[in-house]
């Protein structure tokens, strides 16, 4: 075994987009994003481990800084590990450190990152890619807040902050025997979904502002002003590379723009698409934006799809509404006003109106025998039922 080189980012400069990532806050006003946030402060204060789960690019290390940056850790050590980016055979010794002669080449002690982050922070960026002959060890750090050096003698206690992210689901490897099913338990504490960016469109406008504030000051100069049909034209895209891919489109341009003003020519937004080649979860994506992009202005994003050929008629699908919320809710009053935002003495007043119409022969009430309510109801008019893992956890 030989001794591990220096870290990947000891000495070398970081690019403008590296240092963005680095200076970024989590930005978003959408009801997705205020979720997130929410989760996000709420466990800042805790020591508690986070996961947190999400597209690739959607910013899951810029939110990671940030409930480290908002915890009583935020003076003690930051350190991320992407357990992706090291081969499996140094991958250990970086986690873990060294002995003085613990192997050959191994000529002085060595901290490993985990200890580094000792009283702070440890970011275990895509840990679905952490050998399962490490998981086992990485257990243990969390079970016994303790490590082991490579030829060491003696356990060192350790008191970290454990975050982890994946742009997989560390769940479905379980199932498949990818990934230890003790360890995700112990990372799964406090999940947090971070949505993709096609889902909350309308942070993209003060997303383009602090990238190209940030990203300026990366490249040395002043950060110009963003023309309206550029900003129209990138909350039009469907960005299958998240803000990630946002990041790139706009410090491309602002290398070429030499001008006071970044003008759509400037993003290359048709080169962007045909060089992006996505998955086909991307590329169905995609489609799905595309085929909604001319919905309502009064539409946010992350709204559910109308289901094609149902009336339009409020009365109508207000009653459809009603009757799903109360099937969702096993026929409980209560928590279908609950889920439906209104009292519990609306939604009685709207049933009475609704059984004196049934009565006058005019109406059927919603249920199982109305035939509109029956096509809504594998439709997504309904809040779903199951909960993201942001607000479980919340």
């Amino acid at each position: 075994m030989k001794a591990p080189s220096g870290s990947p980012s000891s000495t070398r400069a970081l690019s403008a987009s590296a240092a963005a990532r680095g200076a970024l806050m989590p930005i978003g006003d959408s009801p997705a994003m205020r979720e997130v946030l929410a989760a996000a402060e709420d466990v800042a204060v805790a020591a508690t481990t986070v996961l947190i789960l999400g597209e690739s690019g959607t910013g899951k290390e810029i939110l990671a800084r940030h409930i480290h940056r908002c915890s009583p850790r935020a003076a003690f050590p930051w350190v991320a590990v992407n357990c992706a980016a090291l081969p499996a055979d140094l991958l250990e010794g970086e986690l873990f450190g060294h002995e003085r002669g613990a192997f050959t080449g191994a000529n002085e002690r060595r901290i490993g990152r985990i200890e580094q982050a000792d009283h702070g922070t440890l970011l275990l960026d895509e840990i679905s890619e952490l050998p399962l002959g490490l998981q086992a060890k990485l257990l243990r750090v969390l079970q016994e807040r303790e490590i082991d050096r490579i030829g060491g003698t003696r356990s060192v206690p350790v008191d970290v902050r454990v975050i982890a992210t994946s742009n997989r689901s560390l769940a479905e490897m379980v199932e498949r025997k990818e990934f230890r099913a003790d360890l995700y338990y112990r990372l799964d504490v406090f999940p947090i979904w971070l949505p993709p960016l096609r889902d909350r469109r309308q942070d993209i406008p003060a997303l383009v502002d602090e990238l190209v504030r940030v990203l300026s000051q990366s490249l040395g100069r002043c950060a110009p002003q963003v023309e309206p049909d550029a900003l129209r034209a990138l909350a039009a895209y469907t960005f299958p590379g998240n803000v990630r891919e946002l990041g790139n489109i706009l410090e491309r341009a602002l290398v070429r723009c030499r001008e006071p003003v970044l003008k759509l020519g400037d993003l290359h937004l048709a080169m962007g698409t045909a060089v992006a080649e996505p998955s086909a979860a991307g590329a169905a994506a995609m489609r799905h934006g595309e085929a909604h992009a001319h919905r309502s202005e009064v539409a946010c994003a992350g709204d559910p799809v109308f289901p094609e050929g149902l009336p339009v008629e409020l009365a109508t699908l207000e009653r459809l509404a009603i009757g799903e919320a109360l099937r969702v809710e096993g026929g409980n009053r209560t928590r279908a006003a609950r889920h439906l935002g209104i009292s519990l003495r609306t939604l009685r007043n709207k049933l009475r109106a609704y059984r004196t119409a049934t009565t006058a022969g005019r109406q059927d009430l919603p249920g199982t025998n109305d035939p509109l309510h029956a096509r809504v109801r594998s439709a997504t008019l309904a809040r779903p039922s199951q909960s993201s893992p942001s607000r479980r956890a919340a």
